[in-house]
């Protein structure tokens, strides 16, 4: 029986990456560097922000230097804690949100996200208490795909996998909930690039009003 659904956040609940390819675009312009692709932007995003500079700095120099790295990752985070201006909901999420929430269920969090970023974006959105339990990317020393803070949510919530589900939108969380061998639920719309039928996933859905009944079916 579900007791609880936890979620990821970028690409799953929320569409941020026009914010997200702001803030790496003002590190870049600050740095004279060249600057990222909205398209670029949404390929580098699931790994966690360290990845992402990552990624971002050997697209735009050629390679990675670790001074380099590190200054521009101090610098991404800067300005990712405040980029959530241009962060939209996906379509009917706060309302199935609102009706998990009515059905009893504990709602859970886990993202690769940065913790302070998150939780700014979280009190931008006015979600500061809809989740129960929430962890970040920094959260712990191993960030997704490692199922570690999928398994750090449930036990915050005092639930075990089979009370729970997982939903997410990306080869990462595929493969944290295939790591945990939880059931996942994959949400098309966000910044996956395989193709869906070649993840690891219970069901599929690409409008949110379908969840409650794919959550118990």
């Amino acid at each position: 029986m579900i007791r609880a659904v936890v979620f990821d956040l970028d690409g799953t609940l929320i569409d941020s990456a026009p914010d997200i390819c702001r803030a790496a675009n003002q590190v870049l312009e600050g740095e004279g560097l060249p600057l990222i692709t909205f398209e670029q932007t949404r390929g580098f995003v699931g790994r966690g922000a360290r990845v992402f500079v990552e990624r971002m700095e050997l697209a735009v120099a050629g390679a990675n230097d670790p001074l380099r790295t590190a200054h521009l990752h101090a610098r991404f985070l800067h300005f990712y804690e405040r980029a959530h201006e241009a962060t939209q909901i996906y379509p009917h999420v706060v309302e199935v949100l609102e009706r998990l929430r009515g059905q009893g269920l504990q709602l859970g969090l886990c993202t690769n996200k940065p913790l302070r970023p998150t939780r700014a974006v979280l009190a931008h959105l006015g979600w500061d208490t809809l989740f129960d339990a929430v962890i970040g990317g920094d959260s712990l020393p191993v960030a997704k795909p490692d199922p570690a803070p999928l398994l750090a949510v449930l036990e915050r919530m005092g639930l075990g996998l089979p009370e729970i589900a997982y939903i997410g939108d990306s080869e990462t969380d595929a493969e944290t909930a295939q790591r945990a061998q939880a059931r996942f639920g994959l949400y098309t719309e966000g910044y996956r690039k395989a193709a869906p039928e070649t993840l690891y996933h219970q069901f599929r859905f690409s409008d949110y009003r379908e969840l409650p009944e794919l959550l118990h079916g």
